[in-house]
């Protein structure tokens, strides 16, 4: 096992890897900007590194800073959380290079799934359906013409290295395909440095499925289950829950072991998300995230497994600790993602929160690292914290969501939990009834009220 781990993160995410850490008796160091120097996993952490001023180019992202940060303390592993570097082959590689441990998998797993084109491909020859579209970058219009007519419109024009809704643009007829191209290579190259653009079916109304695996990379691996994440805002998830209200248990069982058998040809090591969107029975594969997932609390939550602590075992050369039979799926699981954003605009609202008081009792789980008193910096994700709430059923599930949801106290800033407030009420949230589009199309029709 490692002596000490350096956390290359911050915020709710880097408080959630100490506290693994010292579970497991392992000495940790927070790394933080000037603007995190009074942040909690800063406080808590056995040693602290500052690494740079704000900007997260000069610090966060700021990998010969991170490197002399462990060698400084001593460090002999790295965990990246999620973000930031959590998905550079580069980094991992530099840091193999130097005797530090990168708790992830390998940087050859990093690189190809972090290629969408070539994850695409690499994913089909396992196994894993995919959606129809190029079998690679799409380049020129000529041929871009020959596909669509090909898959059929409406067709979805992506960014090959990107990610977050950005690069992504839909094409319903012919007539707007080369514009959607076009906005589309310029917000790939000005966001990715990459221009290079690929085609696949748009789905009308499906869901965001994605499954849960871990490989301990010696050619054995699992899958924890899926999760549904189909309650997005411009490509971004708000709102998870596992399982999914949209599935039965013979299609999740397929996808799963499916999945699970594909990480194990593979050789994959560590915590991995294999996404989806699903539609009239049908899976079809949209990226793999080679890192640990905000939403994977819900699956802790089901399963009774802790993801960090498994994390850091793999990466230490131990195997898996539990075969697919050990897993045992209990219950039900929702996270709402609490931003720092006016509820109606999503407008960002840093500043210092004034009172706070987070909900508990049996089933609620709260991952934030923030505090009364705290200054949330303008510089970052608006994300300051997930709740979590876990039930013997779906509908248990909701009921203690809904009462979690108003005993939660920010005060000081703007928040979403009035828009939680609000969804964990309404009979499509209630039934099941939802999928990617459904979010945006609620909140238009708020707007025109």
């Amino acid at each position: 096992m490692f002596e000490k781990v350096l956390i290359a993160n911050r915020g709710e995410i880097a408080l959630r890897i100490l506290r693994a850490c010292k579970e497991l008796g392992i000495a940790t160091v927070a790394v933080h900007s000037t603007a995190d120097s009074n942040a909690m996993h800063v406080r808590l952490a056995d040693e602290s590194v500052c690494i740079g001023p704000p900007p997260a180019r000069d610090s966060y992202l700021n990998i010969p800073s991170l490197l002399a940060a462990c060698e400084i303390t001593g460090a002999d592993a790295v965990h990246p959380g999620y973000g930031f570097l959590s998905e550079n082959a580069r980094f991992a590689e530099i840091l193999d290079a130097h005797g530090i441990t990168f708790i992830g998998p390998t940087a050859e797993h990093i690189r190809v799934m972090g290629d969408k084109i070539a994850a695409k491909q690499t994913v089909a020859r396992l196994g894993v359906p995919v959606v129809p579209g190029s079998d690679g970058a799409v380049e020129t219009d000529k041929e871009a013409y020959r596909i669509a007519r090909e898959i059929g419109y409406p067709v979805l024009v992506k960014a090959a290295a990107g990610g977050g809704g950005r690069g992504m643009k839909v094409a319903r007829t012919e007539d707007e395909l080369l514009s959607a191209m076009s906005t589309a290579r310029a917000e790939a190259s000005a966001a990715f440095g990459d221009d290079s653009l690929y085609m696949e079916k748009y789905l009308g109304k499906p869901r965001h499925i994605e499954v849960q695996v871990f490989g301990d990379g010696r050619g054995n691996a699992v899958h924890l289950g899926e999760r549904d994440c189909s309650l997005q805002r411009r490509h971004q998830k708000v709102w998870e829950e596992a399982p999914s209200p949209g599935l039965n248990d013979a299609d999740r069982k397929r996808i799963g072991a499916t999945v699970a058998t594909a990480m194990a040809d593979l050789g994959y090591r560590g915590a991995g998300t294999v996404e989806f969107l699903y539609e009239d029975g049908e899976f079809y594969f949209i990226e793999m995230n080679t890192r640990l997932q905000v939403e994977h609390p819900v699956t802790e939550m089901i399963t009774g497994i802790d993801l960090v602590h498994e994390q850091i075992r793999v990466a230490s050369g131990a195997p898996l600790s539990f075969t697919q039979e050990d897993i045992t799926f209990l219950g039900h699981a929702i996270e709402c993602r609490v931003n720092a954003e006016n509820p109606v605009t999503f407008a960002p609202s840093p500043g210092r929160i004034n009172y706070y008081h987070p909900p508990g009792g049996l089933g609620v789980r709260v991952d934030s690292a923030v505090y009364q008193g705290y200054a949330i910096p303008p510089y970052y994700d608006s994300l300051i914290g997930k709740l979590i709430v876990h039930g013997k059923s779906r509908n248990e599930c909701l009921m203690r969501l809904r009462r979690a949801l108003s005993e939660y106290v920010i005060d000081g800033i703007q928040t979403t939990i009035p828009l939680f407030s609000r969804l964990v009420t309404n009979g499509d949230i209630v039934d099941g009834r939802y999928d990617i589009h459904w979010l945006e199309g609620y909140m238009a029709a708020r707007d025109g009220e």
